[in-house]
């Protein structure tokens, strides 16, 4: 008995070769000088004229023996398809998750659909923001967003000073000179917010998506593995075109 994953190996080398054969003949068709043949003889005006032997052209591509070759090459491919679509509307699988069920029946169409999909959400999951794991993150509840404790830092202001190099003589003013002196004057306290997740959610939601893409990769293979019926439609189709 034939198996849905059987057509599905054989499906991609039939498309190919029918293509291939279909593009050959049409091009053949198109040639001219492929369909064309000719028989010359040739007979001197009188017996002592000069004698030349017969020419002949045979006709290489005949017109209904292409459309019979093309038609059961393309029989071929009609039926191969038709097979697979045919039991794809019955093969049907489970997508199981760590021993539970989280998916009933699914067509092998929209199986290979999820397994697309998937590949895309990977790639978001694997993109999303992370905290900065220099610092110490707690959740606050009130920004709904996540928090560091709050750090507190001083500010400072420089403040002009005088220092007295000289005291002032009678004869001489006194030498000062001035210097900035940095004075705390305030402080800050910081808290930083962040809308990033924890390393450990982003590794937690990475194993879950690819947990469920091995999930759906055995249910197709398992709906893949489902008997078929040959389908004949390629014969009915031709017969009914080149009748």
């Amino acid at each position: 008995m034939t198996r849905l994953n059987q057509i599905v190996a054989v499906e991609k080398g039939v498309k190919s070769r029918s293509f291939q054969e279909l593009t050959d003949a049409h091009h053949a068709l198109q040639k001219a000088g492929l369909l064309s043949g000719i028989s010359r003889t040739y007979r001197p005006k009188d017996e002592e004229g000069e004698q030349l032997p017969p020419e002949s052209t045979k006709v290489q591509v005949k017109g209904e023996e292409t459309i019979a070759r093309t038609a059961e090459i393309l029989t071929r491919l009609f039926d191969v398809t038709a097979t697979k679509d045919w039991a794809n509307c019955t093969a049907k699988a489970d997508v199981v998750v760590d021993g539970e069920t989280l998916l009933t029946g699914v067509p092998v169409s929209y199986l290979l659909f999820l397994e697309k999909q998937l590949v895309d959400v990977l790639t978001f999951v694997r993109k999303l923001p992370v905290l900065d794991a220099a610092e110490s993150w707690v959740y606050d509840a009130s920004a709904d967003c996540w928090a560091t404790d709050p750090v507190q830092t001083v500010r400072t202001k420089k403040i002009p000073r005088n220092h007295v190099k000289a005291e002032a003589t009678e004869k001489h003013p006194a030498q000062v000179e001035v210097y900035y002196e940095d004075v705390v004057v305030g402080y800050w306290k910081t808290v930083k917010f962040s809308g990033a997740l924890p390393a450990k959610r982003v590794n937690e939601l990475v194993e879950r998506v690819e947990k469920l893409q091995q999930a759906v990769k055995f249910a197709r293979e398992e709906a893949n593995n489902t008997d078929v019926v040959d389908e004949k439609t390629g014969k009915k189709v031709f017969d009914y075109l080149f009748a």
